[in-house]
């Protein structure tokens, strides 16, 4: 394959041969990506093909997201579904006119060949341009009208929240927890939104039942990217670092609640698992691992009988392996594991994206602190300094990704939203004043490159950016949290240390822009629901002068407190920590609501009381 990367070189070729543009997009983790290469790319005959009549463009969705999101929706739009591989034909100036997913080598399922498809939309673009300039005037005008929708004018209230939680109680499986039918992906941020709604019974069973073995690795911590079937048994192999940095504080948050401490355990595993398993060199996390291991799905996490795995906790699989489910004690774990560990291991995506490593930021951050590990503390630091030093530019601009000692991209939204996202956390788990800082900074920036001035919210793609065929919005937060999502998260809890009323009309924007579908799709809104609470929430703001090590701080942070705000000091050039002072020399909390301020508290068991005292976080 004769493959151009996305850019004026591969462009100005299919203009001036009067080619069409064949964009394929995936990402190294993904299963169907791999078996389209081999069955197709690595065709000398369809390779052929392609290299004859298009010009031929290979991206990774994970590093261009703006390109992967504009296509995705054009896909869906021409087919009713969209997935990866995603494959899009395009006119020399970048407008899509067909597009599909996965295609087969020979017909099959009702689906033609590659090849025939290749032959077709050739043919097409060639005999018959009138039908191609129809497709694509179509196409791209619902494309800009999908980013042009006007905010809401109804009010954000409770009765959103109410409906969200009723529609997830609604969707609950009462038998293996979760929200709908197979396949089952893991809905962290729904839980997330149910722990801050005092809803404990559908996510202690959705908990539970994730991390019963299957979808959760018994053996080495961390989470596969979805289970395929109901009971979160069979899962698709691969292990992404999204999903894990935002299981580990679902997971932490249950064990604050319900005090069961397997919940706990299964926090600890999976940071385990991202520290061993996705920890690079240089700094930050690789992206991911793959679902197959030579070229068989899940071979290295599974097990047949005589192979050192207890008997009585296999369960099917295929090719007469099992999956391991059931409980393990420790020295089993650790048995098991090093009997792995001497198998051929799927490989590893090892680019390091901004956006993903920004959660496992907020990940380590909060384990740090919940499970008073101060090497995980340190950790987070390191982290920070990796996206604020190589995944920087010299303006401090973050990089999309950075891979072999080279940062490459420009950040988007979510990149920008979700480090902030992290430094904050940072900043609650050390007391260092710069984390808070940066994360004002940060957001600052964001809002600089990214908002959208006339309708509100922010745009996934910055200003000065790659100008393409419309400038997408993210909204959903499936599998993870949107950059506006995020963006709307850190710009309350920002504004409620700063006392910053603009930052909260920004983030504000964002909830406008989604208005009534936040509580009729809870599984699609769940972290712009969660700003929502926060948002409705009766101010609760905690400045803490002194360490965060010292037992006064530790009282104020102990417990589950989603909607409350924390800064430490002391610090002038905080609006929250103006005029606050440690007391007689002893560190001390002032609990406020508004910037109004109860007096300072130097005792443990008399800040429990007035935190108890306090208003409730709804």
């Amino acid at each position: 394959m004769d493959w151009y990367p996305w850019g004026e070189e591969a462009l100005a070729r299919a203009r001036e041969e009067d080619k069409p543009i064949l964009l394929s997009i995936g990402y190294a983790a993904c299963h169907w990506c791999h078996v389209m290469e081999h069955e197709s790319f690595e065709d000398p005959e369809t390779a052929a093909l392609m290299n004859e009549r298009f010009v031929p463009i290979k991206v990774d969705r994970e590093e261009r997201p703006d390109l992967d999101g504009i296509y995705m929706d054009a896909v869906v739009a021409m087919t009713g579904h969209g997935g990866w591989p995603l494959t899009v034909f395009l006119t020399p100036e970048r407008e899509p006119f067909l597009g599909g997913t996965y295609f087969p080598p020979e017909p099959r399922h009702g689906l033609p060949s590659f090849q025939q498809v290749l032959v077709a939309v050739s043919d097409l673009y060639r005999e018959r341009p009138e039908d191609v300039g129809a497709r694509t005037r179509t196409l791209v005008d619902a494309l800009e009208q999908a980013v042009s929708a006007a905010p809401s004018a109804e009010p954000l209230t409770e009765a959103l929240l109410f409906e969200a939680v009723r529609r997830l109680g609604d969707l609950f499986d009462p038998e293996w927890g979760g929200f709908g039918r197979a396949p089952k992906f893991p809905p962290a941020s729904a839980l997330e939104l149910l722990l801050r709604r005092a809803e404990t019974e559908m996510t202690v069973k959705t908990l539970d039942a994730m991390a019963a073995g299957g979808m959760y690795d018994l053996v080495g911590g961390g989470f596969h990217r979805y289970s395929v079937d109901e009971r979160w048994l069979v899962p698709h192999f691969e292990k992404m670092l999204y999903d894990n940095a935002l299981l580990v504080p679902a997971y932490l948050h249950g064990w604050l609640v319900t005090g069961e401490e397997r919940h706990r355990a299964v926090a600890e595993q999976t940071v385990d698992y991202l520290l061993r398993e996705l920890r690079l060199e240089e700094g930050g996390f690789a992206s991911s691992q793959d679902a197959d291991t030579d070229g068989v799905e899940g071979l290295t996490y599974t097990w047949a009988p005589g192979e050192g795995a207890p008997e009585e906790l296999l369960e099917p699989f295929e090719d007469e392996r099992f999956i391991l489910r059931g409980e393990l004690d420790e020295e089993t774990r650790a048995r098991l594991l090093e009997i792995r560990s001497r198998r051929p291991q799927p490989a590893l995506d090892d680019k390091a994206i901004a956006s993903w490593n920004g959660l496992a930021l907020a990940a380590l951050a909060e384990a740090g602190r919940r499970l008073e590990s101060p090497d995980l503390v340190d950790e987070a630091r390191a982290l920070a300094a990796f996206l604020l030093g190589p995944l920087s530019d010299a303006d401090g601009r973050l990089h999309r990704s950075r891979r072999a000692g080279r940062s490459i991209g420009t950040g988007y939204l979510d990149d920008y939203a979700n480090v902030a996202h992290g430094l904050y956390e940072l900043h609650v788990a050390t007391g260092e004043l710069r984390w808070l800082q940066e994360a004002r900074r940060l957001v600052f920036l964001t809002v600089e490159l990214f908002a959208d001035e006339e309708r509100g919210g922010f745009f996934l793609a910055p200003a000065h950016g790659e100008q393409l065929i419309a400038r997408k919005k993210d909204l959903f937060d499936h599998p993870i949290p949107s950059g506006n999502s995020m963006l709307a998260y850190v710009l309350l809890r920002l504004a409620r240390i700063y006392g910053d009323d603009e930052l909260e009309q920004r983030a504000v924007g964002v909830l406008r822009l989604l208005g009534a579908g936040l509580g009729r799709g809870p599984t699609e809104f769940a972290w712009a629901l969660n700003a929502l609470d926060l948002y409705l929430a009766t101010p609760k703001e905690i400045a803490i002068v002194g360490p965060p090590e010292s037992e006064i701080a530790r009282a104020a942070l102990e417990a589950f407190e989603p909607n409350a705000v924390v800064a430490f000091g002391p610090a002038e050039d905080v609006p929250l920590l103006e005029g606050k002072e440690a007391v007689e020399g002893k560190p001390a909390v002032y609990v406020c609501e508004r910037f109004a301020c109860r007096r300072p508290v130097t005792d443990p068991a008399e800040l429990r009381e007035q935190l108890a005292a306090a208003a409730p976080h709804k």
